[in-house]
């Protein structure tokens, strides 16, 4: 289904997404609304599928930006804290600086996004750039991008209201659980046939992973849908 929602415009995209009920969350809709794809996708920002930015990376197809913002939604409020790890091209960054930032509010949010291609850091600043929203974000410190591996996460700016993931992790990684907030929830795919104890509950192929750390500190595993993304691994060697 996701592939017909496609569009000629950013709205139109948006709207397709929410007629098909891929987004159903009414903040979810305006955040994105408010970010142009064509500032962050280098050819056909209004298809619903995945786009190659170099590298080796991609930035993934809309409906899956929505889902990741449905998930994760609860959790993403004015002042909240968020880490955006394999933040790629920068859009859903954006995004979710929408979400956790309100004009006139004293109560703002963070996000942070990290990369480990440094050349997709400054592609990130350059996009945001070319918004007057997103170079207003850039420069009061909303948005940051950060070069580092985030596998381990980033520590400075934890703990996390919310974690979000954009590339297959080999593993539901420990210090991205431990970074989170109580409560807090994490959104990672993470390839099964890599971790044992994985593979033996649901099968091999990548699947989406929602990590709730509640309130006492407990921790709620749950695998909801499968996917197909790039790796969360090290940067490409030249």
């Amino acid at each position: 289904m996701a592939w017909y929602c496609s569009g000629s415009t950013n709205n139109e995209l948006v709207e397709n997404l929410v007629k098909v009920e891929l987004i159903k969350n009414e903040r979810v809709k305006e955040a994105m609304l408010g970010v142009d794809r064509a500032h962050y996708a280098p050819s056909r920002p209004y298809s619903d599928s995945p786009q190659r930015i170099g590298h080796g990376a991609t930035i993934s197809a809309p409906h899956m930006h929505g889902q990741a913002c449905e998930y994760l939604i609860d959790h993403l409020q004015p002042g909240s804290q968020v880490l955006d790890i394999g933040s790629g091209s920068g859009y859903l960054t954006h995004v979710f600086a929408n979400l956790v930032t309100a004009p006139g509010s004293s109560d703002q949010g963070q996000v942070i996004g990290v990369e480990h291609i440094p050349e997709l850091v400054e592609l990130a600043r350059t996009n945001m750039n070319n918004s007057d929203d997103g170079r207003k974000l850039l420069e009061s410190g909303k948005v940051k991008f950060i070069t580092a591996d985030g596998r381990l996460g980033w520590k400075e700016g934890a703990p996390y209201d919310a974690i979000h993931v954009g590339a297959a992790a080999e593993q539901l990684h420990p210090l991205l659980i431990q970074q989170l907030r109580a409560p807090g929830r994490l959104f990672i795919p993470v390839d099964s046939s890599d971790d044992e104890s994985l593979t033996s509950s649901v099968g091999g192929g990548q699947y989406i992973w929602v990590v709730d750390k509640k309130a006492d500190g407990s921790v709620h595993k749950q695998k909801v849908f499968q996917v197909k993304y790039v790796p969360l691994t090290d940067a490409p060697r030249s």
